[in-house]
């Protein structure tokens, strides 16, 4: 019924928050027959303690929510926590996509949807959480645990960021891309190579690099209008610039 189950991802902990019992009863099945348990919530208020009391390993979020909405929901996760957030969605503009983007979800799911993308996105997003966090203990030899570009010094062992000598506040998306971006300066990537390499997508919408980039900037760069450091390379993409490089 739904996509196979995953030994790495066996056990993980679900939550799903929706207000329709129907969408909550047919995901539960086919996440559970994907070896993952579940949690249900149907308001946003039982959502976030759950959240604060059971630490689920990915939150599968609804955008229409009874008291709270999904967007505001998502803020307050944020505030405490780095879960992973899956948006489900029956409003497909892009402004609020971006909103979304910009609260702190990490991927967009539109309503009428298919049970088993959802299995087999909710794996995905999973599966990069994990590489994540096991990067951060314990970095690949090939990457420097920590990186100096200019005023920036980023721990990636420790996975913190300072500028000139004051501590900055990152998602952890952000710290990823900020991260691969600082490691190879001078180098171009597009939006869908920075997808592949720091999202884990092969396909999605570009503008969540687009949010996540101007989001950086408005905390790295002197002034965010004007970039020094993450530049826009017209036409193709972006690329991270180290001031303090020899010409």
């Amino acid at each position: 019924m739904a996509a196979d189950a995953d030994l790495l991802l066996d056990g993980r902990l679900v939550l799903l928050v929706d207000d329709d019992p129907t969408v909550l009863e047919v995901c539960r099945a086919y996440l559970e027959s994907a070896g993952l348990r579940v949690q249900e919530a149907a308001d946003a208020f039982v959502a976030l303690d759950r959240i604060a009391a059971e630490r689920p390993d990915l939150v599968v979020l609804d955008r229409m929510l009874p008291g709270i909405d999904g967007i505001e929901v998502c803020r307050r996760i944020r505030a405490a926590s780095q879960v992973p957030i899956i948006m489900l969605t029956a409003l497909g503009g892009e402004d609020d996509r971006i909103a979304g983007l910009e609260a702190g979800v990490d991927d967009y799911l539109a309503k009428p949807f298919s049970p088993r993308e959802l299995t087999l996105r909710v794996q995905t997003v999973l599966r990069r959480a994990l590489a994540v966090e096991a990067a951060g203990l314990a970095p690949a030899g090939s990457e420097r645990a920590v990186v100096v570009r200019g005023p920036l010094r980023i721990d990636t062992a420790a996975r913190t960021v300072e500028l000139d000598g004051r501590s900055l506040a990152l998602t952890q998306r952000e710290f990823e891309l900020l991260a691969f971006l600082a490691r190879r300066p001078g180098t171009v990537f597009s939006r869908e190579d920075l997808l592949a390499a720091v999202w884990g997508w092969t396909h999605g919408d570009p503008s969540t690099v687009t949010v996540h980039v101007r989001r950086l900037r408005e905390k790295i760069e002197t002034d965010a209008a004007n970039p020094r450091l993450l530049v826009t390379v017209w036409g193709y993409g972006y690329r991270f610039d180290d001031p303090g490089a020899t010409p």
